[in-house]
């Protein structure tokens, strides 16, 4: 198998397991030493752990969220993801009450993905202006 077609099917399961929050594909996908930035946290936030705690910390808000992969570029280690964010606003999120609005939200990240296949990186587009206009927030 290519690189290409190895980063694809890493992509893959990467969704699976933001959309499952399933530990053992976390540990299997992100390094241990992988920081991600996120809203959730003033410090960063490391591995596979830190990575499904962001997902935990956007179900407290919309306890349905899910990411769908709609586009892929891959070059070598890098992987540009367009994601299409989907959910129910129906708890709290950055102190925002619930509004039970279904939000549809375009997401860009860009993921780094080692030798041994795991992510390193990733870096985020700004998705919450995406996500406070769904609520009505904006």
């Amino acid at each position: 198998m290519n690189l290409i077609e190895r980063n694809k099917n890493i992509m893959k399961k990467f969704e699976t397991m933001i959309n499952t929050a399933d530990e053992k594909l976390a540990e299997e996908l992100v390094d241990n030493n992988a920081p991600f930035y996120t809203p959730a946290s003033n410090e960063p936030l490391y591995g596979g752990k830190g990575y499904l705690s962001v997902v935990h910390w956007m179900r407290k808000g919309f306890s349905d969220v899910q990411w769908h992969i709609t586009d892929l570029i891959i070059e070598k280690d890098k992987v540009a993801v367009k994601w299409n964010l989907t959910g129910t606003h129906d708890g709290e999120f950055m102190g925002f009450k619930p509004t039970k609005k279904k939000i549809s939200v375009c997401i860009m990240n860009f993921y780094y993905i080692n030798k041994d296949g795991k992510v390193t990186n990733d870096i985020a587009s700004e998705g919450m202006i995406g996500i406070f206009r769904g609520i009505g927030a904006m």
